[in-house]
């Protein structure tokens, strides 16, 4: 095959010129927005078109008759078994990253390699290479979009953790262990004493710079394994893993309430001093549903609230029925 020098793509025909048929297919393939290549049985080099310039700032004519080594550099070895499968005869399809010559962004290619195949033996293949590059940047952004849309749909805006929505599925998950393993989890209610005052007195702001403080405590003291969520204003839900006995709850639940309220927290006016109430249920023994073991910490958090707040107090009533 022939290389024919590129045609300037500005100069239209004169009037009444007929264009041969090599020089309309050179001016067809320098336009045409891909890489087009013919590489023989020796991966050399018999026509390249003028996007080679653009995509390696190779002039497309340097490249007749040179290795296809010379042109990849360190995206041969990359290519190199497409390459082979090409030679075997075998249609070839996949995508790369390609550098700017120039410094310019990297772009996203999709290559495809077809065997040029004569009375059964492979003389060397076609290539086609087209810029994915903005189909890429789309699924990128829908991508992140789609993270996006899904950690406000499970998370609280306001302090980063797990919403109710996610919350609930981290308690069914917990139960479903406990349920495995045959051992108790817990569910720790939390509410901040006073914490109406707080906005009252010192505005919105500084109560959201409470909330946001408070979060990354609660969460500091916690296992990987357990999880703290925000139910809403200024409730916090725990849930523990593997918990031995209403005791060992207690004592985390008074770890985490210690934490939460051991330094006054800086604000813009200042510093606020705050105190929490902690409710507790287990399962199996207060509740085998998410439901119930959160309206039973519910409860408890009251009785401690109603034994003087700034404590903790597991559940008190009678076990539920057993399907």
């Amino acid at each position: 095959m022939l290389y024919i020098g590129p045609m300037d793509r500005g100069a239209p025909p004169a009037e009444g010129e007929v264009l041969g048929t090599a020089e309309l297919l050179q001016r067809l393939v320098d336009n045409l927005p891909a890489m087009l290549a013919y590489w023989d049985a020796d991966l050399r080099c018999h026509f390249a078109n003028r996007a080679y310039e653009t995509w390696f700032g190779v002039n497309p004519q340097n490249l007749i008759g040179r290795h296809i080594s010379e042109l990849l550099g360190h995206l041969y070895a990359l290519n190199r078994p497409y390459i082979e499968g090409a030679l075997r005869g075998e249609e070839q399809f996949f995508e790369r990253q390609i550098p700017d010559p120039h410094g310019g962004p990297t772009r996203y290619s999709q290559a495809h390699y077809v065997p040029d195949v004569v009375d059964g033996h492979v003389r060397g293949f076609f290539v086609m290479v087209a810029d994915i590059t903005a189909h890429k940047q789309i699924e990128s952004e829908l991508r992140q979009a789609k993270a996006r849309a899904e950690e406000l749909a499970n998370h609280d805006p306001l302090t980063g953790l797990p919403n109710r929505v996610l919350l609930e599925d981290r308690i069914q998950r917990a139960l479903e262990i406990a349920r495995r393993q045959r051992h108790s989890m817990a569910v720790l209610f939390i509410d901040m004493d006073g914490f109406k005052q707080i906005n009252d007195q010192m505005g919105h702001a500084a109560g959201d710079a409470v909330l946001v403080a408070v979060a990354g405590r609660i969460a500091e003291t916690l296992r990987k394994a357990d999880s703290v969520a925000r139910l809403g204003g200024d409730e916090f839900v725990v849930v523990l893993h593997e918990v031995g006995s209403a005791e060992d709850a207690l004592a985390v639940a008074e770890k985490i309430r210690i934490a939460a309220s051991a330094e006054p927290i800086p604000v813009s006016d200042g510093v606020v001093a705050v105190q929490f109430s902690v409710g507790i249920s287990l399962f199996p023994e207060h509740g085998i549903t998410s439901r119930e073991l959160l309206s039973r910490a519910d409860q408890a958090l009251y009785t401690a609230k109603d034994r003087g707040r700034g404590r903790c107090a597991v559940f008190e009533g009678m076990a539920p029925p057993r399907d």
